[in-house]
């Protein structure tokens, strides 16, 4: 039987000023579904309204997604808890622990790596080259891209002028261009973009590995939507027709991995929750 999974909306809303949390008991009201800023609002659309889509459709919980402008404007969001999921990690920033979001599932992959990157040619050798010199980072929200480069360089007594491009491909973006001479970045999305954009470079740091992203509930969310948002989740990848449209997301972004989700627990993100106690970095929350 074919679907048309028609339960989530097919728009992305751009978040331009403060709201409240999306969610009533009114069965026709969508659950706002956030996700963090890696890629441009148009990319995270094409990539994930037709996974939440099918998430509708098979849990009955209607989801809406939810991508604000910036890192910084979607760190807001969950530091009010405006939003009913997650897909993010702003949520173990510690000034927002107590806002209770709860962790269900999480992304099937390697723990993930925050690096500072240069082209291949860049004359740039070493951390010590960037002292005193500009240096892109996606936006200063971002957990891998900044803050963990970030204070990588601090404890190393190296200060750079820090510029920002508002997310993760758009850091690489001026890199390829060569208007920076090195980006923090997601070391993940760095291996993704260079792949599709043909972009060679090198890596000159790289840190411990962290579990960089989390599907996460809001507190109030009843626990039965939660249980049946996780379980379309963790299913999704075993589904003949989940397959196709996690194929058709992949292709998005010129992937051939597939994104499979896993049962989590808050437990698991406990090193980032650390992190965050003891960095050198100023966490900017507005």
């Amino acid at each position: 039987m074919k679907r048309s999974f028609r339960a989530a909306s097919l728009s992305v809303l751009l978040l331009l000023a403060p709201g409240t949390r999306g969610w009533s008991d009114s069965q026709s009201e969508p659950f706002s579904f956030g996700v963090i800023s890696h890629r441009s609002p148009t990319l995270t659309a094409q990539f994930w309204n037709p996974i939440l889509s099918y998430v509708s459709e098979r849990s009955g919980v209607p989801l809406h997604l939810k991508v604000a402008r910036t890192g910084p404007e979607h760190t807001d969001m969950v530091g009010r808890g405006e939003l009913d999921f997650l897909y993010s990690n702003h949520n173990f920033i510690k000034e927002h622990e107590a806002i209770g979001y709860r962790v269900f599932a999480r992304p099937k992959e390697d723990p993930g790596k925050g690096q500072i990157v240069v082209l291949e040619n860049s004359t740039i050798r070493s951390l010590d080259d960037l002292q005193g010199k500009e240096m892109t980072f996606p936006h200063t929200a971002a957990f891998l891209g900044y803050h963990l480069p970030m204070d990588a360089l601090l404890r190393k007594g190296i200060h750079v002028k820090p510029l920002f491009a508002g997310n993760q491909e758009g850091a690489m973006g001026q890199l390829k261009a060569g208007r920076t001479i090195a980006a923090g970045v997601n070391a993940e999305v760095m291996r993704a973009f260079a792949q599709r954009e043909h972009v060679a470079y090198r890596v000159l740091w790289s840190s411990e590995a962290y579990l960089s992203l989390a599907l996460s509930a809001h507190p109030s969310v009843p626990a039965k939507k939660v249980s049946a948002v996780r379980e379309a989740f963790l299913q999704m990848a075993d589904d003949p027709e989940g397959v196709k449209v996690l194929e058709a997301s992949a292709a998005v972004l010129k992937e051939t991995a597939l994104l499979r989700f896993i049962a989590a627990k808050d437990a698991d993100f406990d090193n980032m929750r650390r992190f965050y106690r003891t960095t050198l970095v100023k966490v900017e929350l507005h």
